[in-house]
């Protein structure tokens, strides 16, 4: 359908839970609301088809917002000279994303450079772009 699947996550799983799906778009423009309609409607009806969760629910997708998840080498190219909230691997800082290695990511601290591998971390946007990237 053109979109990249960024995160999906059940809120208020004890009673009656949203479901929330945050997507992007392949080509790198912004997410539209037709584009959350859209993928709304497709990923409904795959809910309905499987039936992963038991009783009522609600499914809410979401553009990839301020503090868009960074997942891939891509993201963090795209977002470069802006600052991440990174945590795991023994980390937990805010800082600006300084380089990209073949599949490293390297930040800026207060306590100098850190470099961590792609995928043994979780990273967020903490700074939003003046325009699209």
């Amino acid at each position: 359908m053109g979109y990249e699947l960024l995160e999906v996550q059940v809120q208020n799983p004890g009673k009656r839970p949203t479901v929330v799906v945050r997507i992007d778009r392949h080509d790198e423009q912004p997410v539209s609301i037709e584009d959350l309609a859209k993928a709304s409607r497709a990923v409904g009806a795959e809910y309905d088809r499987s039936d992963p969760i038991t009783g009522e629910y609600r499914l809410e997708l979401e553009s990839p917002g301020a503090k868009r998840p960074l997942l891939r080498l891509r993201h963090f190219e795209r977002m470069l000279g802006l600052k991440a909230r990174v945590r795991g691997d023994g980390h937990s800082f805010t800082g600006p994303i300084v380089s990209i290695g073949e599949n490293t990511v390297t930040f800026g601290t207060p306590d100098g450079e850190v470099t961590l591998k792609i995928g043994q971390f979780q990273a967020n946007l903490a700074e939003f772009p003046t325009e699209h990237r």
